[in-house]
C-alpha cells in the first residue's frame, strides 16, 4: 500500500500514488482523492481559522489520470463572514475537476442550537475487507478501511457504511477532518448501486456536499440511496454522519448506461 494518496512536488503540483486508483482501470483515479485535494488546496491558499467549509460543489469534466496533477485556486467572492473560492485540477494539460467552496464564519455559541434528533448508526466492529464481485481490490479501496452498517460492496440497493483512511491525503501532512470525509463521500453511488455493476456503468457528473459541521470522530459514515430514471439519469443521495451524529448531505448526479 502507498504511504499517501498524493506526494507534494510544489505548492501547486502533486503526484498521485497507487492509493488513488479506482475500480475501472489502473491509470484512472477514483473521484474522492482529487475532491479532497481540491479542498485542501483552497484551505492552503486562503488560510483562516474563523471560517469553515459549509458547502462544496465538484464538477467532473473528464477522467483524472493517476499521475501528476496541477491545482490552481481563485477567490471569487471574498468576505468577512461569507466567502466563495474555487480550485481547479488539471491533468495532462486539461482541467479534469473543479470545486467551488462556500466558507462561512463560525463562532461557537452565536445562536441557539437546533439539533438533528436522529442518532447516528453504531460503528460496527472490524470486518473482512472485500471488493465488488468479480473485481480485485483496487488501490483506493484498499487505502480506506470500510465497516458496513447496511449492505455491502457485493449487494444491490441502499447501504450505510463507516470508513477511515489508512494513509494521509498528502504525504507528511495530517489530513483534516473534512478531508477524511471527502476521501469517502464520492463512493456513495458505488456502495448503493441500484443496478448490476457488471452490466451498467454509473458516471458521476457532479458531487455536492453540504455540512453543518465538520467530523469530530476518526470514523466518518454515510447512508446512501440511488434512484435512476429509465432515460439514464440517476441521483445518489447520502446522509453524512460521524459517531457523534448526523452532519450533512451529499448528492451525486449520474449518467447511467449499459456497458
Amino acid at each position: 500500500m502507498a504511504d499517501a494518496f498524493y506526494e507534494a512536488l510544489s505548492a501547486e503540483r502533486f503526484r498521485a500514488t497507487a492509493a488513488t486508483v479506482g475500480p475501472w482501470a489502473p491509470h484512472l483515479s477514483h473521484g474522492s482523492p482529487p475532491a479532497a485535494l481540491l479542498v485542501h488546496a483552497i484551505e492552503r491558499a486562503y488560510p483562516r481559522e474563523d471560517v469553515r467549509v459549509a458547502r462544496v460543489a465538484f464538477d467532473f469534466f473528464g477522467p483524472v489520470t493517476v499521475g501528476e496533477v496541477t491545482l490552481t485556486t481563485e477567490m471569487v467572492r471574498p468576505g468577512a463572514r461569507i466567502e466563495l473560492s474555487r480550485a481547479r485540477l488539471a491533468t495532462g494539460g486539461k482541467v479534469a475537476m473543479e470545486a467551488a467552496a462556500w466558507r462561512i464564519a463560525a463562532a461557537p455559541g452565536r445562536v441557539p442550537e437546533v439539533a438533528d434528533p436522529r442518532e447516528a448508526p453504531k460503528l460496527p466492529g472490524p470486518q473482512a475487507q472485500t471488493s465488488f464481485p468479480g473485481l480485485d481490490f483496487f488501490g483506493y479501496g484498499e487505502a480506506l478501511e470500510w465497516r458496513f452498517v447496511q449492505g455491502s460492496f457485493g449487494s444491490i440497493g441502499p447501504a450505510a457504511v463507516y470508513a477511515r483512511p489508512r494513509v494521509p491525503l498528502v504525504a507528511g501532512e495530517a489530513t483534516s477532518s473534512l478531508g477524511r470525509l471527502l476521501l469517502m463521500v464520492d463512493s456513495a453511488n458505488g456502495i448503493s448501486a441500484a443496478l448490476d455493476l457488471s452490466r451498467f456503468t454509473f458516471v458521476p457528473v457532479e458531487l455536492t456536499v453540504s455540512v453543518k459541521r465538520h467530523p469530530r470522530t476518526e470514523w466518518v459514515g454515510m447512508s446512501a440511496r440511488t434512484t435512476i430514471d429509465p432515460d439514464g439519469i440517476g441521483h445518489t443521495h447520502a446522509e453524512l454522519f460521524d459517531e457523534a451524529g448526523y452532519i450533512g448531505t451529499a448528492l451525486q448526479t449520474l449518467f447511467v448506461a449499459p456497458r
